[in-house]
């Protein structure tokens, strides 16, 4: 079905949201995939210390991210990006946890975006052993990509979407929310106040 949405996956230095290392997004427009971005980024002090079980997942050492921008630096273009699109995720609540406490590790800004996840759809829409990202990608049709590249996790995050609102049929993704049955959530103090207002407390993850 033709939805429009971003979608988007962070990869962290460490268990803190705001030592986001890497970020991919994959901008959807009438159901295709238009656009991608993807950037190393630094994490700030003092959530620069990179975890040994996080460089083993993704592969991004400390190295990698000396030069790179910040979630500070990089905002605009997130911003350019995204526009006003949806966001998606996978387990949206750790990656939108990223935007949240990368933008307070800086003092900016929290972007204003609704969105969704693609793990409460792809529960809501398939019948799997796991809803893990590359099982619910698979079963989008989705398999050739490099789990924990936030760009290819990305980009499966998208496929799964799409495949979902053409099972669901639904041309946009809060008629996906509610045809699955999946609360969207809220990014930013504007966009919070803005669901609430118009679904109520519990229309929020």
């Amino acid at each position: 079905m033709p939805v429009d949405f971003t979608a988007i996956d962070f990869e962290t230095a460490n268990s803190s949201g705001a030592s986001a290392c890497s970020v991919g997004l994959v901008k959807v427009r009438d159901g295709r995939e238009v656009d991608r971005l993807y950037t190393l980024l630094q994490p700030p002090f003092p959530y620069d210390e990179f975890n040994e079980w996080n460089v083993r997942i993704h592969g991004i050492t400390p190295q990698m991210v000396v030069g790179a921008a910040t979630w500070a630096t990089f905002l605009p273009e997130f911003r350019a990006f995204a526009e006003d699109d949806w966001l998606v995720a996978h387990n949206a609540g750790f990656d939108m946890g990223v935007i949240q406490k990368a933008s307070e590790a800086f003092a900016v800004d929290v972007p204003e975006h609704a969105y969704l996840c693609s793990l409460q759809v792809a529960r809501k829409t398939y019948h799997l052993d796991s809803y893990r990202l590359p099982s619910a990608a698979l079963a989008a049709g989705f398999d050739d990509f490099s789990h924990h590249n936030a760009l290819d996790d990305a980009a499966a995050c998208a496929a799964i979407v799409v495949h979902a609102a053409a099972r669901h049929e639904v041309s946009d993704l809060a008629a996906l929310a509610r045809r699955s049955a999946v609360r969207p959530g809220a990014l930013g103090a504007r966009t919070s106040r803005e669901q609430a207002a118009s679904h109520g407390p519990m229309a929020l993850q």
